[in-house]
């Protein structure tokens, strides 16, 4: 029993050590941005590059996260269909108390499903930012700002600053020439390590002409968006 504890607590050292190295090798403090028109203009340049006059009158839109998640999507109605493991949550992106939740096909109502439902709501919430976050640059509560960087010039600095699951995180957009974003990186609630950089390069042309991406690379993992689909007209 000493061996497995000893073991366990030599376990535990490293992974704070390993921890410890990430933090003071990868961590950068917040950037410090200024508000105004020139971020306006590049936030509205980024929305043009990824083509947001389509998005925004898309209705449908369907993807896979990873291989543990799936999502339908219908933008008009604000209902989205989440499916995990043997779970199916209609839920009500306008009233998550009129969601509907499914365990095997069958409609199930007990007390089980407020847990149920709020655990859709934060796997929503999360992949589909992983999906269309440059399309949320204007949403309410959102906080834009111009940053000056060496490698790719002028950046865009987003803070959400309500809404979500985790109102305060900040990205910054690398764009190229053109306004379209390469990466971001982010200063989020849950990674406790500033200034980690994620991918966004892997993109697709769907159905309704709008640019969404198929995967991101975020330090030695890929987050993979399999079946990405998008199509259908909001009347």
């Amino acid at each position: 029993m000493k061996k497995i504890i000893k073991r366990i607590l030599v376990f535990l050292l490293f992974v704070l050590l390993l921890g410890g190295v990430a933090y003071f090798v990868y961590n950068e403090p917040l950037p410090q941005g200024e508000k105004g028109p020139a971020a306006e203009a590049l936030a509205n340049k980024m929305l043009k590059a990824v083509n947001a006059v389509n998005y925004n009158k898309t209705r449908f839109m369907e993807w896979d996260f990873n291989g543990i998640h799936r999502y339908k999507w219908d933008r008009q109605k604000q209902i989205a269909e989440v499916f995990w493991d043997e779970n199916r949550v209609v839920l009500n992106l306008n009233d998550y108390a009129k969601s509907q939740v499914y365990r095997n096909g069958v409609r199930i109502h007990d007390e089980e499903n407020h847990a149920i439902i709020a655990d859709a709501v934060d796997y929503f919430n999360n992949d589909s930012f992983w999906l269309v976050a440059p399309f949320k640059v204007f949403d309410k509560g959102v906080e834009r700002r111009l940053v000056k960087t060496e490698e790719y010039g002028d950046a865009l600095l987003v803070t959400y600053t309500s809404g979500g699951s985790t109102p305060g995180d900040s990205y910054l957009w690398l764009l190229d020439d053109k306004g379209f974003p390469v990466a971001f990186k982010m200063w989020v609630r849950i990674i406790p390590v500033g200034g980690v950089k994620a991918g966004w390069k892997q993109w697709k042309v769907t159905e309704t002409a709008t640019y969404l991406p198929t995967g991101h690379k975020l330090l030695f993992f890929n987050l993979k968006l399999n079946d990405v689909r998008a199509y259908g007209t909001i009347e």
